[in-house]
């Protein structure tokens, strides 16, 4: 009897219709594109490219950011949420249809002597199969479904949005050591150069050449580089350190395994950032879009929390045997089957099924103010990103042209004092503007990268058109 109907419960069911709102994206106002008097191309025809710290060219980045994206814990646990997620969906997918188990038993009593027939000993076996189903009339196990698996592509954007922020954070890591490195090169030159102007002072001093006061001059400006070694030193280790950690590696390999550098000495400066980019790129983020999954998972969990007015429909059968006797229990005559159906629905629960809908409406409305809040934050984050793109380039070019002016500065009041036109102060003036400028100039190609990397972050990653693909 169950078997024959089934089909026409599962037509009822699936026709049933689903309570509470379906899900339409919020409605944007979108920028055409990032740079105003360039055309954007459609964002249809802008490829994402996953691994763009490979515009870097960087061969010991690549492998930095390959180590990390394999053994980061911070993405290990978004992994695994992942996975939470994937069972959490199977789990409410499975609710949808009917479920079938199987029990078995044995029982042996004795009944009362006072019972008719007085005192005797009984044993029973049972074997059943049993199906059972909750009608989804009302949608709510769809809708639960829905939230399910809305949960699951959020969490899988979340993973997507880990892995894009690691490999940013050691793209950063690495160029700032990178910079502290070429510093400390910088600083340990001057040293040298600072050493060698002390020691020929010290000798021009004690042959009555010069006078105290250019000497100590000296000395104190060779003692003002040396104590700059080991500040740079130990911001060295701390990067190195940090960056370690970004690449997953353990105490052990904390203590014993160093970072590598790549071959080339200067800081590589990225490619120029193409004109027109679309705004529509950016809702490409992984974080925008976990952000929307999100709220259509709130969306869904209202029409779940609405469906508590209605009917929960239940529908029971079992079909199996029963007998005092193990060799007879799977015969005709010791067959059983039973059907049954079950319906409950709330009459008055003092306005908690009402309350749980505002609760639900309450938190979509969280969760649309949250996904308008990542929208909002990601295009200033962008903006901020492009506007530091064009004033670390500016920034940049003026250091390097202040450093080619304060050279020859310094190679001219070296010329004068060793001909006694000038005194020694001209030439302590420029070696700290010099040394200051080529400081200045690390930093300005740091922060160039820097923008470079908040901008592939901030789009979601690095961009490319089909025209350009080999």
């Amino acid at each position: 009897m169950l078997i024959k109907s089934l089909p026409l419960w599962i037509a009822i069911a699936l026709t049933g219709c689903a309570v509470g709102p379906d899900y339409t994206r919020p409605v944007v106002e979108m920028p055409g594109a990032w740079q105003s008097g360039a055309q954007a191309p459609a964002a249809a025809q802008m490829i994402v490219v996953q691994d763009w710290w490979k515009s870097f060219n960087d061969p010991v980045l690549d492998k930095l950011v390959d180590e990390a994206l394999v053994y980061n814990r911070n993405l290990a646990q978004a992994v695994a949420r992942v996975d939470e997620a994937r069972a959490q969906a199977g789990i409410a997918r499975a609710n949808l249809v009917p479920q079938l188990s199987a029990n078995a038993g044995f029982q042996r009593g004795r009944t009362s002597a006072d019972s008719a027939g007085g005192s005797q000993l009984s044993d029973a076996r049972t074997a059943n199969g049993v199906l059972s189903w909750e009608l989804d009339l009302w949608g709510k196990l769809r809708r639960a479904n829905e939230a399910a698996l809305a949960n699951l592509a959020a969490s899988e954007y979340t993973r997507d949005a880990t892995r894009l922020s690691i490999s940013a954070s050691v793209a950063q890591a690495y160029f700032q050591l990178r910079a502290y490195d070429a510093q400390l090169d910088i600083t340990r030159r001057t040293l040298v150069s600072r050493e060698e102007g002390l020691r020929i002072n010290k000798r021009r001093f004690e042959g009555g050449v010069t006078s105290e006061l250019t000497y100590r001059q000296a000395e104190a400006e060779a003692a003002s580089a040396r104590a700059g070694v080991p500040s740079l030193q130990q911001s060295v280790i701390q990067t190195e350190n940090a960056l370690a950690i970004l690449l997953g590696r353990s105490p052990r390999a904390l203590v014993d395994s160093k970072i590598a550098r790549g071959a080339v000495a200067a800081l590589q400066v990225p490619v120029d950032i193409p004109a027109g980019l679309p705004s529509d790129l950016l809702m490409r983020r992984p974080d925008l879009r976990a952000a929307e999954q999100q709220l259509k998972a709130a969306n869904a969990r209202i029409g779940v929390a609405r469906a508590a007015y209605f009917p929960t429909i239940g529908l029971t059968g079992a079909l199996g045997s029963q007998s005092t006797a193990l060799d007879t229990l799977f015969s005709g005559p010791m067959r059983t089957w039973s059907f049954a159906t079950n319906l409950a629905m709330p009459i008055f629960d003092w306005g908690k099924t009402g309350a749980g809908v505002d609760a639900a409406s309450a938190q979509q409305k969280q969760a649309l103010a949250t996904y308008e809040l990542a929208i909002q934050s990601a295009f200033g984050e962008t903006l901020d990103a492009l506007s530091f793109t064009q004033t670390s380039r500016d920034r940049q070019a003026a250091l390097f042209t202040q450093l080619q002016a304060l050279q020859e500065s310094l190679r001219l009041a070296r010329l004068r004092y060793d001909n006694g036109y000038s005194s020694y102060l001209e030439v302590l003036d420029s070696e700290r503007g010099s040394y200051q400028a080529e400081l200045q100039l690390v930093s300005a190609r740091l922060d160039q990268l820097q923008a470079a990397i908040n901008l592939y972050k901030a789009l979601g990653g690095g961009w490319d058109s089909p025209q350009t693909q080999p």
